[in-house]
């Protein structure tokens, strides 16, 4: 049997694609409890995914929809990563600007302590990929696109996407596809 280059890239960027989702699961959470859903994109969910991001552009006139959806097309995979949205119960916190976590659920805001898990948990996806060498960059816009799309489980409203490649030269860098970004 042979293996080329290009299917043991694929396959890697797969492999490591579910270690990050594992590191996600493990990162540490406040009080053990566990907000963070997460996925891997691949596929004709993938092309969604990234159409879905230049119809955002076209919605919103943000430009960065439009240059970060060409990273997903480059990319093998997309990691997402979101936090559930209920408040996590402490009575006197008030930390995410509420007095209390019913008000806070009254209000669809986010707990302060599910948002810095999922950034935790970011942390430890995205040092997984940087171990094995598989480039990669973290995206609000991807995740706002797999919100639309309904693409995780649960009550989310906070997502980010994580494109994975593998190239001689990271696609994430010197991007100048797509429209220009505003300054």
């Amino acid at each position: 049997m042979i293996i080329n280059m290009m299917e043991s890239e694929n396959e890697t960027i797969m492999n490591v694609a579910k270690l990050m989702l594992t590191a996600a699961k493990t990162a540490p959470k406040a009080s053990g409890k566990d907000k963070i859903v997460g996925a891997i994109i691949t596929g004709d969910e993938k092309n969604k995914l990234a159409e879905k991001m230049r119809s955002l552009f076209n919605e919103y006139g943000n430009p960065i929809f439009e240059r970060d959806s060409h990273n997903v097309d480059d990319s093998p995979a997309v990691v997402l990563l979101g936090a559930k949205s209920t408040p996590f119960g402490l009575s006197n916190c008030s930390m995410c600007g509420f007095p209390t976590c019913r008000e806070t659920r009254e209000a669809g805001s986010n707990c302060v302590f599910n948002i810095t898990d999922l950034g935790i948990a970011i942390g430890s996806a995205v040092s997984v990929a940087a171990d094995n060498r598989i480039d990669n960059r973290v995206m609000y816009s991807v995740g706002k696109a797999a919100i639309k799309l309904g693409f995780l489980d649960g009550d989310i409203q906070v997502c980010y996407g994580i494109p994975l490649s593998a190239t001689s030269k990271s696609i994430f860098f010197d991007r100048n596809k797509g429209a220009t970004l505003l300054k």
